[in-house]
């Protein structure tokens, strides 16, 4: 099994832990993180642009004038898209973009995601993130002391002194174990874990 340093929040290494091969050394896989990526944007698209056609707009039916006689071209009603305020014809509709992906090939692009962060050196553990107090300029220096930008930190159980603390810091998120995507593993490029989300993770993604 490969092993990782493991460091305190003052960037003090405190020892080193045993990793899953399967979920953080495994073989990448560009094209899962490709399909899952593409897969949670398109599941994120709401759908809901509408305009009114013809038939939804309120007015007459009526002919608003004769067929025939009066020089101009014959019309139906003044609902139509050609009159202003009329229905527009071929516009957007309430549509689902929602595609699917089979449950073992999202885990194996999860594991993918985390496998490449790893041999690129961009995975940290810490025995524990705990602050004393509610403290973003304390936060910020702590994170500053592990030298990362754009940190997705991910924590097993409560921490409201980190969640509150990093709340209002630029490209920096909290996770839980379970809520680990494609998505913030690409966006935010550095990636924290504490020792109990490392075993959490393992149980959700081992092969």
């Amino acid at each position: 099994m490969a092993t990782i340093d493991v460091y305190d929040i003052g960037k003090n290494r405190v020892g080193e832990m045993e990793i899953c091969d399967s979920v953080f050394n495994s073989d990448v896989k560009e094209y899962l993180i490709h399909e899952a990526l593409k897969t949670q944007l398109a599941n994120r698209r709401a759908g809901t642009v509408a305009v009114k056609n013809r038939a939804m707009v309120a007015g007459s039916g009526k002919k608003p004038f004769r067929q025939k006689g009066t020089g101009q071209a014959r019309q139906g009603c003044k609902r139509a898209p050609q009159y202003p305020g009329g229905g527009v014809a071929f516009g957007p509709q309430p549509k689902t973009y929602a595609v699917g992906m089979n449950k073992k090939a999202r885990k194996a692009a999860i594991r993918s995601a985390l496998s490449f962060l790893f041999k690129e050196n961009k995975m940290t553990v810490v025995n524990a993130f705990d602050l004393e107090r509610i403290s973003t300029k304390g936060f910020v220096g702590t994170l500053d002391g592990f030298n990362v930008a754009k940190t997705l930190l991910v924590i097993e159980g409560s921490n409201r002194n980190l969640e509150l603390s990093a709340r209002n810091v630029k490209d920096v998120k909290i996770l839980k174990p379970e809520g680990l995507n494609i998505f913030d593993m690409i966006k935010y490029k550095n990636i924290i874990f504490t020792q109990d989300a490392v075993r959490k993770v393992e149980g959700a993604f081992k092969s």
